[in-house]
């Protein structure tokens, strides 16, 4: 079963630059670790506080050991501190999707 890890951020919209610094991190680190970026999404019109990230997995099972990875990884660390440091991810949800096949 293929898994889409549906990553919903609520944002500072006046730190947008620095959510884009994050995003941009997490494309060298996610695939290193054995995740499929899907990508991520700034607002462009409309609500300007919603940002997302999708990525992809062969199942929930790979996706934990990803999230095990994830933690031991020093690049992956500094990331989340960044975001902690700076303080422009507001709130943070998951949702965990399959595809519906046509």
């Amino acid at each position: 079963m293929a898994v889409t890890c549906f990553i919903r951020y609520e944002i500072d919209p006046f730190q947008r630059d620095a959510f884009r610094r994050y995003a941009e991190n997490w494309h060298r680190i996610i695939p290193r670790l054995g995740g499929r970026l899907l990508g991520y999404f700034l607002p462009l019109e409309g609500t300007n506080y919603e940002a997302w990230g999708l990525v992809g997995f062969d199942s929930l099972a790979e996706y934990e050991s990803y999230r095990a990875r994830l933690r031991g990884d020093s690049e992956a660390k500094d990331n989340f501190a960044f975001a902690q440091q700076q303080r422009f991810i507001l709130r943070e949800e998951r949702t965990f999707l399959s595809a519906v096949a046509p």
